[in-house]
C-alpha cells in the first residue's frame, strides 16, 4: 500500500476530495492544497573503538526485533542529521558523539504500525569521547562490540543497514 493511500481528508480543511494529484501527491479539490509524501530523514553511526571493533545493537523494538543494528533512528524537528545521530547515539548507548562524519545516504522503507514509511537514511562515521561507558537503553536491547571481520550483514534486520554495512566494509 503507498503512504499517501492512508490519507483521506484534506489536513487544511476537511474535505474528502483529498485526490491522487501524481505518485507523490495528494491535492485537495476544495481548497487546493498540495500535500507531498517525501521521506522522513533518519541517522545511523558507524563507531569503532580503540581496537577496531564496530558498534552494533540488538534491537529491543519491531520491526526486526532480536536483530541486529546500527545506533541511530529518526531525526526530531528543528535538529541537523548530525544533531539527530549525536543524540541517538546518546539515548541508545550513553556514549557522547564528539565529531559525526558523514558517509552516505540510502533510501529506504521502514515498516511502523503496519505501515511502510518512506525514509532517507543518513549514514555517519562518528567518534565518541568514552567508549568505556557503554549501556543499552531506548531502543537497544544490547550493546557490544564486534571485530570487523566477525560482521555477518545477514544477521542485521533492516535492509538499509545491511547495503550500509556492505559499503562501510567494502571501503574499510
Amino acid at each position: 500500500m503507498h503512504p499517501l493511500e492512508k490519507f483521506e481528508y484534506c489536513p487544511r480543511c476537511g474535505s474528502k476530495h483529498f485526490d491522487v494529484n501524481s505518485e507523490k501527491s495528494r491535492q485537495c479539490e476544495n481548497c487546493g492544497f498540495e500535500y507531498y509524501m517525501n521521506p522522513s530523514a533518519a541517522t545511523a553511526a558507524f563507531i569503532l573503538n580503540e581496537r577496531g571493533e564496530l558498534l552494533v545493537e540488538r534491537r529491543g523494538k519491531e520491526p526486526a526485533k532480536g536483530t541486529l543494528d546500527l545506533p541511530g533512528g529518526f531525526t526530531d524537528l528543528g535538529e541537523t542529521a548530525e544533531e539527530g545521530v549525536a543524540r541517538e547515539v546518546m539515548e541508545e548507548t550513553g556514549l557522547e558523539v564528539c565529531s559525526a562524519e558523514y558517509l552516505f545516504s540510502i533510501p529506504n522503507v521502514y515498516r511502523y504500525s503496519g505501515m511502510d514509511i518512506p525514509t532517507l537514511d543518513f549514514f555517519f562515521r562518528c567518534e565518541v569521547k568514552d567508549c568505556g561507558v557503554l549501556r543499552a537503553a531506548d531502543d537497544a536491547a544490547e550493546c557490544f562490540w564486534v571485530p570487523l571481520k566477525d560482521i555477518h550483514t545477514e544477521q542485521f534486520g533492516l535492509r538499509s543497514i545491511r547495503q550500509a554495512l556492505y559499503n562501510f566494509l567494502e571501503r574499510s
